[in-house]
């Protein structure tokens, strides 16, 4: 094809982000070429989950291959029971879960990092994780989260006092030092619509104020015995919410934080958000996800900012896929992964796309990340459903790390890979006749770091610049025909 129409394209916000979490105390991480061509499109954000306690004695192996536990769940070791952070004071950055943050961000998402950390920590510790993460663009930390609650190990060895403090210390040395940083604060807020206040929300009046973006976690059902019992009839270690209820005591939550705000309408995110089919099966699982993001869609106010889908791969019912148990590599797809799939494709969820001016190459592009991104538009045109759509990367483009769409799917291209086939955007979509489409390109950093030899705002945009186009190669019928 020659002559094709090239324009600025800015990606922007959705008027509810997706997020999702890949790995945690209850599964592996999956990598993010999977990840993609299992749902057709990348996340704002992918939600890692790490534990810092590097003064433990047996720090930093992963606390249930340290210890032997205590009998009382999941939690009943010294530390938490996530993957371990390697980086912090005499860390490295050349392990978890920087080797996972490079991916998720060459694929062109963001980084969400959950921290949880021993709330007796001197600043040097602090100090060190905030200056570990300014290459990583526009990070969203949640640090000690569901912070209210008495599970885990920095609740059991401080006050809630000590660890509300922890976190406004946390958010003053972050802002501080990684400017590219926004700290997620997750409290438990409103459980019922009765009450009038939120749970301890005198005590983490100032983390509030300090953080700068709110959270809750919610399951519309949850079996928190797993994996030391069966959810039966009759038992009580798991339970099922209303989604109405759940929604509207969220919503909830979001407005007293305003009011503690002075009026500060800051981003609300549910940070973890499913309900567990332990409880509910496999099909009201998916009926329940439905059910909540419609009551997102239809609200009026827009006030949630985005949520997290708690987890793409899990070794109970929490997931997408569930973890075989002869090999965890392998994922059991799941009723909901339809269902989710359908809510990727709305446009309510999806960024929002502008297209600008006409370009001619060499073009630069900016990566601020999945929120703010200015790449390329090429205007195509098919005459009819395609057999073979391709494209060949030459140049420039040989060496180029994109992330590009064509008829709804999302495509990666790697450095050095020189041909993408985009025709698994036709296969369930196809084409009734001769229509338009575009191709949208954005080039996030290869590596997955910013470069700070780029600009004083290295810290939260990232450039490339292209002096081609790729070749497509688009045709309508076999390379031979059929033979009678």
């Amino acid at each position: 094809m020659t002559d094709i129409k090239v324009n600025k394209l800015h990606m922007g916000p959705a008027l509810c982000a997706l997020d999702l979490g890949d790995g945690s105390e209850r599964g592996e991480y999956v990598d993010q070429d999977y990840i993609l061509n299992s749902l057709g499109r990348p996340h704002r954000a992918i939600s890692l989950m790490y534990c810092y306690y590097p003064k433990d004695p047996k720090w930093p192996a992963r606390v249930s291959e340290a210890y032997k536990n205590d009998g009382t769940g999941a939690w009943g070791y010294p530390y938490d029971d996530y993957f371990t952070y390697k980086g912090g004071l005499n860390g490295t950055l050349d392990d978890e879960p920087f080797t996972y943050m490079r991916e998720v961000r060459a694929h062109g998402q963001d980084v969400l990092l959950t921290l949880t950390m021993d709330p007796l920590l001197e600043d040097e510790h602090i100090v060190a994780v905030a200056r570990d993460l300014r290459k990583f663009g526009r990070v969203m930390l949640r640090i000690n989260h569901e912070a209210t609650g008495n599970w885990f190990s920095f609740n059991k060895r401080a006050s809630y006092e000590e660890v509300a403090a922890f976190f406004v210390r946390c958010c003053e040395i972050i802002h501080r030092e990684a400017k590219n940083v926004k700290v997620i604060l997750c409290l438990d807020g409103y459980k019922t619509l009765e009450e009038e206040k939120m749970d301890k929300e005198d005590i983490f009046t100032e983390a509030i104020k300090a953080a700068d973006i709110e959270s809750v976690d919610r399951y519309l059902a949850l079996h928190w015995g797993w994996p030391d019992d069966v959810a039966l009839e009759g038992g009580n270690t798991f339970a099922r919410y209303s989604v109405d209820t759940i929604y509207a005591c969220t919503k909830r939550s979001y407005h007293k934080y305003v009011e503690i705000n002075g009026g500060e309408k800051r981003p609300m995110v549910l940070s973890e958000l499913n309900a567990d089919g332990d409880v509910t099966g496999a099909y009201d699982q998916a009926a329940m996800m439905k059910r909540f993001c419609d009551n997102i869609k239809n609200d009026e106010e827009k006030w949630l900012s985005g949520f997290t889908f708690y987890q793409f791969r899990d070794r109970g019912r929490l997931g997408l896929e569930i973890e075989d148990p002869n090999n965890k590599n392998v994922g059991i797809e799941q009723p909901v992964m339809d269902t989710y799939r359908e809510i990727l494709k709305d446009e309510y969820f999806n960024p929002v796309m502008e297209t600008g001016e006409d370009v001619s190459l060499p073009a630069r592009l900016r990566w601020g990340g999945s929120e703010d991104a200015d790449g390329l538009l090429l205007s195509l045109h098919f005459d009819a459903d395609p057999v073979f759509c391709e494209a060949e990367f030459e140049d420039d483009l040989l060496d180029a790390n994109l992330m590009m769409e064509l008829n709804g799917r999302w495509f990666y291209k790697a450095p050095g890979v020189k041909r993408i086939d985009f025709m698994s955007a036709f296969y369930k979509n196809r084409l009734t006749g001769a229509k338009d489409l575009t191709l949208k390109i954005f080039a996030p950093p290869a590596s997955g770091e910013n470069d700070p030899s780029q600009g004083d705002d290295w810290q939260t945009n990232y450039y490339y610049t292209v002096s081609s186009l790729p070749k497509l190669r688009i045709e309508y019928k076999p390379v031979v025909e059929n033979i009678p």
